[in-house]
Order: C-alpha cells, then sequence, then structure tokens
C-alpha cells in the first residue's frame, strides 16, 4: 500500500521544493527529470533511488500511478541526476517485490513498515547532457 496521494501532493507542492536544490546530494537520493505526458513541460522529481553498474532501481513509496512514473513510462525513459551525475534512463520495467530484494537491507526495513513493495527498474543507456 502506498503512501497516500494527499501526502504526495504536499510533497510535490511543499517538500520538493525545498529539497531540491540539495537532494542530489544526499547518498541514495537524487532527481528523476521527466517530462509531462499532457503539459510537456520539464519536471524534476526527488526519488530514492539504488544505481547498480548498468541499472538503476526506484522504490516507488507512491506506488506505480504516481505522476512521475506515469511520465517516464509515457515517454519511454528519463534522466537521472545525482551528486553531479546525470545518465539518460530506458527499458523501464515495473515490478513489487514484497521481499525488496533490490534495496539495502537497512532500507528494506523502512519500506516495509511503509508498505511499499513496488518498483521501477531502468537501463542506463548512457551518459546525460
Amino acid at each position: 500500500m502506498p503512501l497516500p496521494r494527499v501526502l504526495g501532493r504536499f510533497n510535490r507542492r511543499v517538500t520538493n521544493r525545498v529539497l531540491g536544490p540539495i537532494v542530489g546530494r544526499l547518498p541514495g537520493f537524487g532527481q528523476v527529470v521527466h517530462v509531462g505526458r499532457r503539459s510537456g513541460q520539464e519536471y524534476r522529481t526527488p526519488v530514492l533511488a539504488f544505481r547498480r553498474p548498468k541499472r538503476v532501481t526506484f522504490a516507488l513509496t507512491y506506488g506505480a500511478a504516481a505522476d512521475w512514473v506515469q511520465n517516464v513510462l509515457a515517454a519511454g525513459g528519463c534522466r537521472f541526476e545525482t551528486r553531479s551525475t546525470s545518465v539518460v534512463l530506458t527499458d523501464a520495467r515495473l515490478y513489487r517485490d514484497p521481499s525488496g530484494r533490490a534495496v539495502p537491507a537497512p532500507v528494506r526495513v523502512v519500506l516495509a513498515a511503509l508498505r511499499a513493495d513496488e518498483f521501477l527498474e531502468m537501463a542506463i543507456a548512457s551518459p546525460g547532457p
């Protein structure tokens, strides 16, 4: 069960604007740069991410119905920025994993408490612009 949408709206309007400038420097966090599927506008969404050599896995704390997830799926990819690094991501794969094998053990505990068991995994296509 993902976090409530009302919390997501609050985070989008308040928390994301405050954390936006620093989230890319925090370990385990970054920003997904994506284009709105209706507006065509570019958005930056702070996310919890786990980078491997050829892929990035995102813990979907608001579930797969979150706007940013739907935008990424509709566009077929996005850019991911963290710690002065930017990569282009493609080949999105949504999946559910109650065991949370794709994330470190301490994070599994938090995600289990939130009942967040949905993930988005994407392949690193190339370094970003």
